[in-house]
């Protein structure tokens, strides 16, 4: 168990609010980490691992023309396989990884290419996503050490949403609640 996923269901869970994982490159991995954390089904409501193009599409809504012009290795495909899986599985948050770890290039892309993507919730004042976040990495090592940074990188990407969207009292109840100042 990572820190960084411990600390990510420890802000769903003061939050009152849930997880989704979309996965495809990391296989599960994901997943795992998640519910590695003790008190993890308070927030984690589960994943969907999309290895296959299609079931991106038939499972996750990731728009056909999308993965028919670009592949599955891409910014936006990451984008909508994290609101896929906010949406099937009825989570506030969702997010996703889709990538290539080798040992060969996919789509066009080399080893390395990675997006890992993050889908929040609404904003109460204007109606928009809070999260909607893909970052493009360009990842060094064997397949083991992309996919672990992958895995590193998304949940990352989550704590910086869910800690830039935290507001001060709800940052002062979680501080109070893990016996802070």
């Amino acid at each position: 168990m990572s820190s960084t996923a411990a600390d990510v269901v420890r802000l769903l869970t003061v939050r009152g609010e849930t997880l989704a994982v979309a996965e495809s490159l990391t296989g599960g991995m994901v997943a795992s980490e998640i519910t590695s954390v003790p008190g993890a089904s308070k927030a984690f409501r589960g994943s969907v691992t999309a290895y296959a193009t299609e079931l991106k599409r038939e499972i996750l809504g990731v728009d056909a023309a999308l993965l028919a012009s670009r592949g599955a290795v891409d910014a936006q495909v990451a984008a909508q396989m994290a609101a896929g899986a906010r949406k099937i599985l009825g989570a506030d948050w969702g997010i996703a990884t889709t990538g290539v770890a080798g040992p060969d290039a996919q789509d066009g892309q080399p080893v390395g290419t990675v997006f890992v993507a993050v889908d929040g919730p609404s904003g109460a004042d204007d109606g928009s996503a809070c999260g909607g976040k893909v970052e493009a990495l360009r990842l060094n090592g064997d397949r083991a050490e992309i996919r672990m940074e992958s895995v590193r990188s998304v949940l990352a990407l989550l704590l910086r949403e869910l800690a830039g969207e935290q507001t001060g009292n709800e940052r002062a109840q979680d501080t109070e609640r893990n016996g802070g100042f």
